[in-house]
């Protein structure tokens, strides 16, 4: 009998045929799958596959939530053995990696082939990267989502407070709005926090993953005013961090910095003091210098810290905060600093260092007659309180300070070559060694000489 292929009769047959794929897809299996943590440093994901046929490639697909320039899906290849059912199992080191902050989101799933041919794709899996040695217990608002184990619900109320008045602060005062909810992760101390984090410096006590929407911190009860003030400074971070996300450019430190400060309230007045100090004195540091890395040394750093409040300051008070947005917003989109100033106040950076200098009664710039390289901004996390004293102040990662911490914390001077006892070692050896060559060689000549005298009697 002859069929006639009529338009409904072809469609019949491709919703058979897709129907007929569905099926086969559908008997493959993925059981047991799940991530096991050895916190902080692997996550080792695994699963049983099976299917209808021999298994003969499997890919695990991973990766974690985060601001990124592009899709980003990293790929591992687990060995296993071809059969219809295998058991699967890779680590993620994150010791050769780097480290996730705590509470980022990691996503899996598992991709795989049969004898067949045929390619089946696992359900996406998440978790949240984070310790199960603490009771961590919850309380949000709107926009912040506050986990804590050490202390009451008022000590845990009384951050979230915090938290939510400088968001406030923020966007009243910066235009800084969260684009989705905080995560702040609350470790009992900053001893807890740092086991929770790798390659990071000794003094940490509080950092901001504006990437991942995440803040950690380290706030025992005694520390609680200094706490306040560094979640307020890390939620700014976060804020900031989001708005002016770019693969493009980079936000100045004195800016960035000078934004969590601003968020903080005035000016510490031991902080004020020393800037008042440095404006009488002359000694103020250029607007350019305080764009990259703050200085290693502690007077500067600490002045670094209150100039760059002072120029944002100046900035806002002077000139509003809708065009301290714009500001912001024209650096997201690739501009330079000076090309984003110019945009948005008419002047460049060494115009913003004349009118804030003028502004505070500081003596005028300076002009060089060499240009002044634009530093690379750094990423810096909070220093931990030191006894109990407020610090709300954040040094960059390599910008430690040594006189304030006493000489258990200083860091080791760094050393331009080998140690004297181990030159004076090499350079004997090497004398010992070269007397034994000549010993050598002058008994070869002696030697090669009584025998040419032999020969000749």
């Amino acid at each position: 009998m002859k069929i006639k292929a009529t338009p409904n009769f072809l469609l019949l047959l491709l919703l058979l045929f897709q129907h007929s794929h569905v099926s086969a897809a559908s008997r493959a299996d993925v059981t047991n799958d799940k991530v096991t943590f050895s916190f902080p440093e692997t996550a080792t994901f695994s699963a049983t596959l099976t299917s209808s046929a021999d298994i003969a490639s499997v890919t695990l697909e991973y990766g974690n939530a985060q601001l990124t320039c592009g899709e980003v899906i990293a790929k591992a290849f687990p060995e296993f053995t071809p059969s219809t059912s295998v058991n699967v199992e890779w680590t993620w080191d994150m010791r050769q990696s780097g480290s996730l902050p705590p509470g980022a989101s990691l996503w899996w799933r598992w991709r795989y082939t049969d004898a067949t041919g045929a390619e089946f794709v696992s359900d996406t899996q998440t978790a949240a990267w984070l310790d199960d040695q603490h009771n961590w217990q919850t309380v949000s608002s709107s926009d912040i989502n506050l986990h804590w184990y050490s202390g009451d619900q008022v000590f845990a109320q009384d951050l979230l407070n915090a938290a939510v008045g400088g968001l406030e602060f923020n966007k009243t005062e910066s235009g800084l709005e969260p684009e989705s909810p905080i995560n702040v992760y609350v470790y009992a101390d900053t001893t807890d926090m740092k086991d929770a984090i790798l390659y990071e410096p000794s003094w940490t006590g509080g950092m901001a993953f504006p990437e991942h929407d995440v803040v950690i911190i380290g706030i025992s009860q005694a520390e609680l005013d200094w706490g306040r003030n560094a979640m307020v400074h890390e939620l700014t971070h976060v804020l900031a961090g989001h708005l002016t996300f770019t693969c493009l450019g980079d936000v100045p430190t004195w800016l960035n910095e000078g934004l969590a400060v601003y968020s903080e309230g005035e000016l510490e007045p031991q902080w004020q003091s020393q800037l008042d100090q440095a404006i009488k004195e002359n000694t103020l540091l250029s607007v350019r210098s305080i764009s990259g890395g703050f200085s290693e040394v502690t007077d500067k750093a600490l002045l670094s810290y209150s100039q760059s409040y002072s120029i944002v300051n100046f900035l806002i008070k002077t000139y509003g905060q809708e065009k301290m947005t714009s500001l912001l917003v024209a650096l997201r989109d690739g501009k330079t600093i000076d090309q984003s100033l110019l945009e948005v106040y008419g002047f460049d950076i060494d115009g913003l260092e004349d009118s804030w200098r003028q502004s505070v009664g500081a003596a005028p710039r300076t002009a060089s007659v060499q240009p002044t390289a634009q530093p690379t901004p750094t990423h810096v996390p909070t220093i931990m309180p030191v006894s109990g004293a407020p610090l709300a102040i954040t040094p960059t990662p390599y910008a430690i300070p040594t006189s304030s911490f006493g000489d258990d914390q200083s860091p080791s001077p760094t050393r331009s070559g080998p140690p004297i006892a181990l030159t004076l070692a090499l350079l004997g050896f090497c004398c010992v060694l070269l007397v034994i060559i000549g010993v050598f060689v002058l008994g070869i000549i002696v030697r090669s000489q009584n025998r040419k005298a032999g020969n000749n009697e």
